[in-house]
């Protein structure tokens, strides 16, 4: 047997990053796209997200279209930080997001409807603490897309605890984004070679809307 290469993607590419696909019945997971993140000289901006939330507009737009489960979330916390644990003693500055303040809003340009879920969370994870496990298995969902931010954070570590739970995942590059390229980078390989598939935006779209495509990425 020969040792493992030293090129990254051909030391990975025998034995990791099988492609799964989307299911049958997906659901759009749109983690924390907050003013905090987008709204320039706050302690959080990051460039890379605000692209991030451009790119999933469209996302947004098709998965409407296809009448598919729309969820966003968003981190809130008790003025106290008691809800926060060792998560925001490691990051202060989470704790200015309480109720009422406008950094912990989620941005205009994707707006949730009446109708969709927003789940509110304390940790990195959808899944920790939250009913969202339970939400997607009473809607008999197999698909997880993923949108959002940090890549490094909250996108990966919502992907390995979907796997976990038996989910497919699928995390369109355009629609997460982070605070700097490496990290990114780093994590959507690692998102791709272990827990999903990393795959362009406009492939999720013609898959949710194969008819229309086009259309709705123009």
């Amino acid at each position: 047997m020969s040792p493992p290469s030293d090129d990254l993607a051909t030391n990975y590419s025998a034995v990791f990053g099988t492609p799964i696909g989307l299911g049958e019945s997906p659901a759009l997971i749109i983690i924390d796209f907050i003013n905090a993140y987008t709204v320039p000289d706050a302690p959080l901006y990051a460039p890379g997200v605000v692209e991030a939330v451009k790119a999933t507009g469209p996302l947004l737009d098709a998965a409407r279209k296809a009448g598919i489960p729309v969820i966003f979330t968003r981190v809130l916390y008790h003025p106290s930080g008691i809800d926060g644990g060792r998560f925001v003693e490691k990051v202060p500055v989470l704790r200015t997001l309480v109720e009422g303040e406008p950094l912990g809003e989620i941005v205009d340009q994707l707006t949730p409807l009446p109708s969709e879920l927003v789940i509110i969370k304390n940790y990195t994870s959808c899944f920790f603490g939250t009913s969202l496990a339970a939400t997607l298995t009473a809607k008999r969902c197999d698909t997880l897309i993923i949108a959002g931010c940090s890549t490094s954070g909250c996108v990966r570590a919502t992907a390995v605890d979907g796997v976990q739970y038996g989910f497919k995942v699928v995390v369109p590059r355009e629609c997460v984004g982070d605070r700097h390229p490496a990290p990114h980078e780093a994590n959507l390989f690692d998102i791709n070679a272990k827990y999903g598939d990393v795959v362009s935006r406009d492939s999720v779209i013609e898959a949710l809307l194969p008819a229309t495509a086009d259309e709705v990425v123009s």
